[in-house]
């Protein structure tokens, strides 16, 4: 008789840090995502390093980031800390021309108490570029969270929407009219504008917009925009929808600041999280889905050669870039046992489809439901892995070589957050991932076999 398996999710918080990479490095991806930035992150020489080190392969590619460093004069505030940033950026207008200049704040102006929000409005009025200061230090943020206070503050500059009236049902409602591009006739439901955050690469959002293209869904912009002048519209009536864990803090500024209307759903990794993140959209319109079901059966059936390889193996999530709720789920739904899904940072609210989904995708596979550990400690956590030893580990950069030395398999969690994992047609990157340490160690092995016999 098999021991019942309990339907409740439990969390956990330990003491340990963000044992992650500096939230800084969300330059990286977002300098790329808006072609039309220049981000200027201000900070010591040591923060200078990280950023050479993390972007110094883009080096050649003239990114459009620079460092303004901090001397010892600007610490003990000898220094006139607004005619240098003036001079800094009065040179970037010259040199780039860029359509916005984003600040982005480190852990030392946080505590010498540099009054970044005060001197931007005085300098935007003066050199005519628009200036916005995002707070991406690691005193408060975990790796991928830089992007949520970029995300944050450049809500704030989304103009709101002309409110229009339209007769629908014989009844008077007001909402903002829907963008349409030059060309466009596809058919759309008659419904309210939908504005999706979250940064990812261009192909990526091009293949979630027709996803909800094809259940008449129209998606009236992306935050952030490709171009900082294409930003979309919010407002009272607007809907919005995220497409990562990591970006609470926007969401939470779209609601109260800028009064959107949160659609709370799963995030589209996998094809059950695409599925049922379409699927909490359309109903908020009043529109029923059409075809998903045969949608994601296909998506599974080419996934079945990747499936063998992960069915019945273990994982143990360490923690690093908050999406391992999502990736959690998505290795279950593939026949993965979960051991721990370690996290920096838990918002239940936020995450709370994602939580929901996860529960009812390991009832589904009959599996129990793995340990959420918030803010884990990494010592805590090397000791159950040893107890554990599992198949595989996904961890920080830090943590991999000490594990591959004890004879651990081990993923980064970074290459997660680069990767193009969202939406139907992306699924297949997600276990690329995971299996590639599997099948290194399965090759190496039939190699040693072979040299034996030899």
């Amino acid at each position: 008789m098999s021991a019942k398996i309990s339907e409740t999710l439990t969390f956990e918080c330990e003491t340990g840090n963000y044992h992650t990479f500096c939230p800084i490095s969300c330059v990286s991806w977002l300098y790329q995502k808006i072609e039309d930035s220049f981000f200027l992150v201000v900070g010591t020489k040591t923060c200078g390093y990280f950023l050479q080190n993390t972007l110094g392969v883009m080096i050649f590619a003239e990114p459009r980031y620079a460092m303004a460093e901090l001397e010892e004069g600007d610490i003990s505030a000898q220094l006139n800390d607004y005619e240098e940033l003036k001079r800094l950026c009065i040179r970037i207008k010259k040199d780039r021309d860029p359509n916005v200049i984003i600040w982005i704040g480190t852990c030392t102006t946080e505590i010498i108490k540099m009054d970044l929000e005060g001197m931007a409005p005085k300098l935007e009025s003066e050199i005519g570029i628009p200036i916005i200061v995002a707070r991406a230090n690691g005193l408060d943020h975990a790796f991928t969270q830089g992007e949520d206070t970029v995300l944050a503050a450049m809500a704030h500059r989304c103009l709101e929407q002309r409110l229009f009236v339209r007769e629908r049902n014989g009844t008077i409602q007001k909402f903002p009219p829907p963008l349409e591009k030059e060309g466009e006739f596809i058919e759309y439901g008659d419904h309210p504008s939908l504005a999706l955050f979250g940064s990812l690469p261009s192909n990526v959002a091009s293949q979630l917009s027709p996803e909800l293209r094809r259940q008449s869904v129209k998606v009236s912009g992306w935050l952030p925009a490709q171009r900082y002048t294409h930003l979309p519209s919010l407002g009272n009536g607007v809907y919005v929808c995220g497409i990562n864990p990591f970006l609470s803090r926007t969401a939470t500024t779209l609601v109260r600041r800028e009064r959107c209307r949160l659609i709370g759903a799963p995030f589209p990794i996998g094809p059950d999280g695409t599925r049922a993140w379409i699927e909490k959209i359309c109903p908020v319109f009043d529109i029923e889905t059409q075809g998903l079901e045969e949608r994601e059966k296909q998506i599974w059936e080419s996934l079945k050669d990747y499936i063998s390889l992960v069915h019945g193996k273990s994982v143990f999530f360490m923690g690093d870039n908050l999406l391992e709720i999502s990736l959690a789920r998505f290795l279950i739904r593939c026949g993965m046992i979960v051991y721990e899904i370690g996290i920096p940072y838990m918002d239940k609210r936020y995450q709370a489809a994602e939580l929901a989904l996860l529960r009812d995708t390991c009832i589904k596979m009959c599996v129990p439901i793995p340990r959420i550990v918030e803010k884990p400690d990494n010592y805590n956590q090397l000791r159950r892995i040893r107890e554990l030893q599992p198949d595989l580990a996904i961890t920080g950069m830090a943590h991999a070589d000490p594990l591959e030395a004890r004879g651990m398999n081990t993923k980064w969690s970074v290459e997660f957050t680069f990767a193009q994992i969202h939406g139907f047609a992306n699924a297949r990157n997600v276990l690329e991932l995971v299996t590639r340490p599997l099948r290194c160690n399965d090759n190496l092995e039939d190699l040693g076999r072979t040299t034996l016999v030899k």
